[in-house]
Formats: structure tokens, sequence, C-alpha cells
């Protein structure tokens, strides 16, 4: 029986390596922003086991989105779509984490669409703190729209020059612009969700615990099962949400955070 192929964007970095790592019944189409990266990505799944094949996209690029679909789509019956390409707010441009986190997003959902299929499964990454950002309709129809001319203006007046607000405003894009597809995605007989991690000890989550640990420290405190995730407990719930076992979900978050946003939202209330 083929394989269905799966196309994991950011399929270089830590969650998208730890989740491509899961997927064994399905060929990877491993997609990022540079060439070599994703040569050496591509080599490493194949060392696993993994049927894996690579294509250097950078997904604010309207134009390389379409090609890296039109590529996936030579690959076989696509089965489904993992987008974890994102920056954080450590890049300190409010532009870019728009443009990379919000209108990316929007790019490679209007295209994957065009190749959806009967139980195709699209599995896009928010984070714990799109669910810290209120719903507000002032801002809300502009992350629905990230593709639409003044969008990035109209957040802008809210998150100011604050990158940190920039990446939790565009996170609840993310689960908006889910909300705003389910239906379409629905009529070809395909699925759409996102998974909210919380504190991940990826690289960048480690560089991040050893450069602020009272951070770190103030929300493990804050946090139910009294840990930081690892990048194999996102990977498993994204297998999940990939594979059958989810066939009648769609049009959702799931937040794996060990607990901790309903603490951070109850800080706030005080």
């Amino acid at each position: 029986m083929e394989k269905k192929v799966i196309l994991i964007t950011g399929g270089a970095g830590g969650l998208g390596v730890a989740t491509g790592n899961k997927l064994k019944d399905f060929k990877i189409v491993v997609s990022d922003y540079s060439e070599d990266v994703v040569n050496t990505a591509v080599e490493n799944y194949k060392k696993n086991g993994i049927d894996a094949i690579g294509f250097k996209s950078d997904i604010t690029s309207e134009e390389e989105v379409k090609n890296l679909i039109a590529f996936t789509k030579k690959q076989g019956s696509f089965g489904g779509l993992v987008h974890t390409a994102g920056v954080s707010e450590t890049v300190n441009n409010v532009d870019k984490v728009f443009n990379i986190n919000l209108r990316g997003t929007a790019l490679i959902v209007d295209a994957a669409y065009e190749i959806a299929e009967a139980d195709t499964s699209i599995v896009l990454f928010s984070s714990m703190m799109g669910h810290t950002i209120p719903a507000n309709d002032k801002y809300d129809e502009a992350l629905r729209n990230p593709l639409d001319e003044g969008s990035l203006a109209i957040i802008k007046e809210f998150v100011k020059d604050d990158s940190s607000m920039m990446y939790n405003f565009t996170k609840r894009g993310v689960m908006l612009i889910v909300e705003d597809n389910l239906m379409r995605f629905g009529k070809k007989g395909s699925r759409i969700n996102s998974i909210s991690p919380g504190v991940i000890m990826t690289k960048m989550g480690l560089k991040a615990a050893e450069e602020h640990p009272e951070i770190i420290n103030q929300m493990l405190s804050m946090t139910a099962l009294g840990r930081t995730g690892k990048p194999g407990d996102i990977a498993d719930v994204v297998k999940f949400m990939i594979s059958d076992d989810s066939r009648f979900m769609t049009g959702t978050d799931i937040l794996v955070d060990g607990g901790l946003v309903p603490s951070i939202l109850k800080h706030a209330e005080q």
C-alpha cells in the first residue's frame, strides 16, 4: 500500500524533527528555510528509518509556498500538513513575527487546501500564549485575515513594538484561521486543527531557560504537572491529530502545557 505524504514545515527544527520521527507510516516532505538544514535533516530522518525527502521554502513567499505544495503533490496522496515553522519573540521584530507566524500560516493553509482530499489532516502550531489574548472585534478581524492589506498596521496599534505581544497575538490568529477554515476543508472530507504547546525544552527552550532561569522557575511553580515539556510530548499528540484516530475532530485547538495556562489566566485576574 502506498504511503500517504505528510508535509512538515520547520521540519528540521526541534518540534518538526520530533514529530517526523513519529510518522514512520508516512512519507515525509521536510521543508525549512535553508537547503543545507533541510538536507541534513533528511539524512538524519533516513538514518532513523523514515521515508523522507526535502524541499527548501520560505513560507512568507506566496510563490515559494505554491512551489512547495506542487512538489508535495507529486510525492503521492496528500495525508496532511504539520505546520511547525515559526519564530519566537526573540527576533525582536514585530513585522517579522507577524509575517512568518501568521501571514505564512495563511499562505500555507490556502495552498494546502488546493491539494487536500478526503482524510487529509492539517495541524497548525499555535501556542499556550495565544490563549492569553482575549477575543476583541477590533483586532480579531485582522488576525483572521493576515493577507489583507492593512492587517499588520491594525495589530501594531495594539502591540506597538513589543515582539512578545505580537507573538501572542499571532498565535491567537492561528486558532482563528482554524475556525475560519474548518467548513471549507470539511467539504473535502479534510480536517484542520491546531495544537498549543506550553514550555517545551527544544534547543530554543533550553537557551531561554539558561538566559532567564527565574522566568522558567516561576512558570514551573504555576504548572500543575510540575515540569516543562519535552518535544516528544508534543509529537505524540500531533501523531494522534494526523492519524485516523482523530477522524471526528476538526476546528479545535489542543492545549498541551502541563496545566500552565489556567494558572496564568487566574493570576492575571488577581
